[in-house]
């Protein structure tokens, strides 16, 4: 077996680990072990794009979390994962390495942003993403405060699609997790649509057992403010209230 091989079975009876435990749940109808793995490729997906996962520490606690899933899908080289809050050169040289290349993207949406099926059509040559995980307030607090990452080329994806992931709530109804990011711009960068489709099989089957086993299905908070759903305190801080007016009146935050 090659190392590569190795790699990646570790990857898989991580995830296995992962989802196996199940009994600190409140819930009593919720099993006690779920198997994904008959849901993973059985061999890594072969892309030639090397997905940087820069993830925020509390995501590491999330026992639902994608990136372990989307770690699953791909081959260890193309997937690397750094866990942290700062990053910087001297201690993380190979991501200083990776921010300066010119052909390195951060995928973080913004006005600076642009749309990732345009870069892949004038710069077929990209071979390196950076994508943050975390919640919206996390990965814009990585963004902002670390340098390294306002090197590299902003893009962003346009997409109407719904999350899938509906067992964690999303800030608007076009907000994706990681791992279906990382899916749609996969599929863009490689120009494969198949990729897709196998990426978020793992997830639509994590989702799938959850919502039979008790768990609800998740609206986005979008979703909740404009149908009067929303059953939670109004925040007190002026920012948040003003962000919450504007998902409601559908402008772009």
């Amino acid at each position: 077996m090659t190392e590569c091989g190795k790699e990646y079975i570790e990857a898989r009876q991580g995830v296995l680990h992962l989802f196996a435990v199940r009994t600190h749940l409140k819930s009593k109808s919720r099993p006690q072990k779920v198997c994904l793995c008959p849901f993973l490729p059985v061999h890594p997906l072969k892309v030639s794009t090397c997905l940087y996962i820069i993830q925020h520490p509390a995501e590491e606690s999330r026992v639902l979390r994608t990136v372990p899933l989307l770690a699953a899908c791909l081959p260890p080289d193309k997937c690397k994962i750094l866990v942290g809050r700062r990053f910087s050169e001297d201690r993380y040289p190979e991501l200083a390495t990776v921010c300066r290349n010119p052909n390195t993207l951060i995928l973080y949406p913004g006005a600076e942003a642009t749309n990732l099926e345009e870069v892949a059509v004038m710069s077929p040559s990209s071979s390196v993403m950076i994508i943050i995980d975390g919640t919206w307030s996390q990965a814009k607090d990585i963004f902002y405060k670390n340098s390294l990452f306002r090197l590299p080329k902003q893009v962003q994806l346009k997409t109407n699609h719904s999350s899938q992931y509906v067992i964690r709530t999303q800030p608007t109804n076009t907000c994706l997790s990681t791992l279906e990011c990382a899916a749609v711009a996969l599929t863009i960068m490689e120009k494969n649509k198949s990729i897709q489709e196998t990426i978020l099989h793992p997830l639509q089957a994590l989702c799938s057992f959850q919502l039979q086993h008790g768990a609800q299905i998740h609206h986005s908070k979008e979703h909740l403010l404009k149908n009067g759903l929303y059953d939670k305190p109004m925040p007190k801080n002026k920012r948040k209230l003003r962000r919450m007016e504007l998902l409601v009146n559908n402008v772009k935050i």
